[in-house]
């Protein structure tokens, strides 16, 4: 039977290099926040009811964002080190058996692998603890991993109190454990604050644990840019960089073309279909879904939204929050803001906006028209230039258009208004009541032509070079 195991994520800290009022761990690298990436790793590994977080700065906000993947919270009021947030999680942890896992919140490229490995290694070895490491050409900074002449770990010096012996060693700590729970819990109170900071570090652990003669195996890891952990903008950068190159990398893996693929933006949990086309400059953002055969054209943004199989978006789209349906047709220069619905095979043309709308199965709304808070049917033709009139200043109300109605160019529905199936609405129509089915409306003023009123204008005019004033 496997032991059991708890992840500890230490993400209490502001992270002041940051040179933010946002919590670090809030901060977004491939569309998802640091702690976010962390906490779904750990996902892969255990339940979440044995993952604790650590919380303390902006505590509320971290609990909101992880709230959904179901995990548990602990708090760390007052930030004394690595090693009194970990005992922030005794009371509700200390009677778990089995291993307890040690990662940090603003570590996401950590991969749950690597920690398979170390979770491996001190289970089959026997071992207190096994910590991962790392191999440095340069490891200014970084917390030397000493080993004894078995290859255990003895001790991890920071680099402040290394010996320049020790600042030569090129191996460094990841400062993430897998512990037998028992004696994590019985040692950590034998940390003391006997350092500058007066902190309590977890890293002081391998040597109290060697000291009672327990073994510390190290696990390293050849990647080190697995490790990196965030501290300013410049290695946020750097983060988002590698998770969205992996992204498009697997993408194209699995059947994508992604034109230009160091120009596209995809976030990490994006799911994009067989044969489907990516143009240049693309950004495909949150948790949107493109089905097979789809073109995605240069500039467009997908947010948060379906795309079916076999769509068109033609180029500088916008697609926030809303779900095409196959074979429809989108754009260019088209902006579906928000909520929407596009049934199959509709078309949505150049500078046509959509809200709150649903439009039907084959309908056509191909330039210039503003469609909000509407339900529209099947084989709807919009003209140009067409609006739903949706605010009146106070409140929202919707319009509805039955199926194979024609609303003409220019036409202007105050809404509440309902337009009745396979009615026509005369161009230049201000439509403010219900129209029958089959009917025609016309709401617009008479015209009215007089005739040669143009040609004794003109004679009547006097040229201006002809008067004082050099008016007409």
């Amino acid at each position: 039977m496997e032991s059991p195991l708890t992840i500890v994520i230490l993400a209490a800290g502001l992270g002041t290099r940051m040179k933010s009022r946002k919590a670090k761990v809030l901060h977004e690298a491939g569309g998802k926040t640091l702690a976010e990436h962390v906490v779904d790793t750990a996902l892969e590994l255990t339940a979440p009811g044995s993952i604790y977080v650590v919380v303390g700065h902006q505590a509320a906000e971290v609990r909101d964002t992880l709230a959904s993947r179901g995990v548990q919270f602990a708090e760390q009021t007052e930030q004394k080190g690595t090693g009194h947030a970990v005992l922030c999680c005794e009371s509700v942890v200390r009677e778990r058996a089995g291993r307890v896992v040690v990662l940090y919140g603003d570590v996401p490229l950590l991969k749950a692998s690597t920690l398979r490995k170390l979770i491996e290694l001190q289970t089959s070895s026997g071992a207190a603890a096994a910590a991962i490491s790392t191999f440095l050409d340069d490891p200014t900074g970084y917390g030397r991993i000493l080993r004894n002449e078995r290859g255990e770990v003895v001790a991890v010096v920071e680099e402040k109190a290394a010996t320049a012996e020790q600042r030569r060693i090129r191996e460094i700590n990841a400062g993430i454990y897998c512990f037998d729970a028992p004696l994590l819990w019985k040692h950590l109170h034998d940390l003391r604050p006997d350092n500058p900071a007066r902190e309590l570090y977890l890293t002081d652990t391998v040597e109290i644990l060697n000291r009672e003669g327990h073994s510390v195996l190290p696990l390293v890891v050849d990647d080190s840019s697995e490790l990196l952990g965030i501290n300013t903008r410049i290695e946020l950068a750097a983060v988002d960089r590698i998770l969205r190159q992996e992204k498009v990398r697997q993408l194209m893996l699995d059947g994508v073309t992604i034109e230009r693929p160091e120009t596209v933006t995809i976030d990490s949990q994006v799911q994009i279909g067989m044969d489907t086309v990516v143009e240049a400059f693309t950004r495909i953002l949150g948790n949107s879904r493109i089905g097979a055969g789809c073109h995605i054209g240069a500039f467009s943004i997908v947010n948060h939204s379906t795309v079916e199989d076999g769509v068109l978006v033609l180029p500088y789209t916008l697609i926030n929050t809303s779900h095409v349906e196959t074979g429809a047709q989108v754009g260019p220069y088209a902006r579906l803001r928000m909520e929407n619905y596009v049934e199959a095979g509709a078309h949505i043309g150049n500078f046509v906006e959509l809200k709150k709308t649903r439009l039907g199965k084959g309908s056509k709304a191909s330039h210039l028209a503003y469609l909000g808070d509407s339900v529209i049917g099947e084989k709807v033709n919009i003209g140009a230039g067409a609006i739903t009139c949706n605010y009146d200043g106070k409140k929202k109300s919707q319009t509805r258009i039955g199926n194979g109605a024609f609303v003409g160019s220019n036409s202007t529905l105050v809404a509440p208004v309902e337009i009745g199936e396979g009615s026509y609405l005369a161009a230049g129509s201000v439509i403010t009541h219900t129209v029958p089915p089959d009917a025609l409306a016309v709401a617009r003023s008479r015209q009215v032509n007089k005739e040669d009123w143009a040609r004794h204008r003109r004679e009547s005019t006097v040229p201006a070079s002809n008067t004082s004033s050099g008016n007409l």
